[in-house]
């Protein structure tokens, strides 16, 4: 497969079963950070203000969700539900994606980005 050029591109050739899926987690985080560049950055959607926010992956059995280290450590008793490592969480596809989790670290890490710039 060729590395999309955007995230339109990224949706449109990720399987059926996770587009929807794609879609609102792109608009969520697109609500949460309105004033974020959205572009594709190791073949994945990657969201930056002032730095990185977070990125996101359809992938076979999950989609990864990529809010960098300080947001898994700030927020790993809501994570605890997940699979989840020193820098990501795997929201399984047989599951709807928390929303307002997501939105909750979009905007930590929007604060933690203009703090530390």
């Amino acid at each position: 497969m060729k590395k999309p050029e955007n995230v339109d591109a990224y949706i449109a050739n990720a399987p059926n079963q996770v587009k929807t899926t794609l879609k609102l987690l792109r608009a969520t985080i697109k609500k949460a950070a309105p004033q974020a560049q959205e572009k594709i950055s190791y073949g994945m959607p990657y969201y930056s203000l002032n730095g990185r926010l977070a990125y996101f992956a359809a992938h076979k059995n999950h989609i990864g969700f990529y809010p960098l280290t300080s947001a898994i450590s700030k927020f790993r008793k809501y994570i605890k539900p997940y699979k989840f490592s020193k820098g990501s969480i795997q929201f399984p596809l047989e599951k709807p994606v928390p929303i307002g989790l997501v939105k909750k670290i979009i905007k930590f890490r929007i604060k933690e980005n203009l703090k530390n710039n």
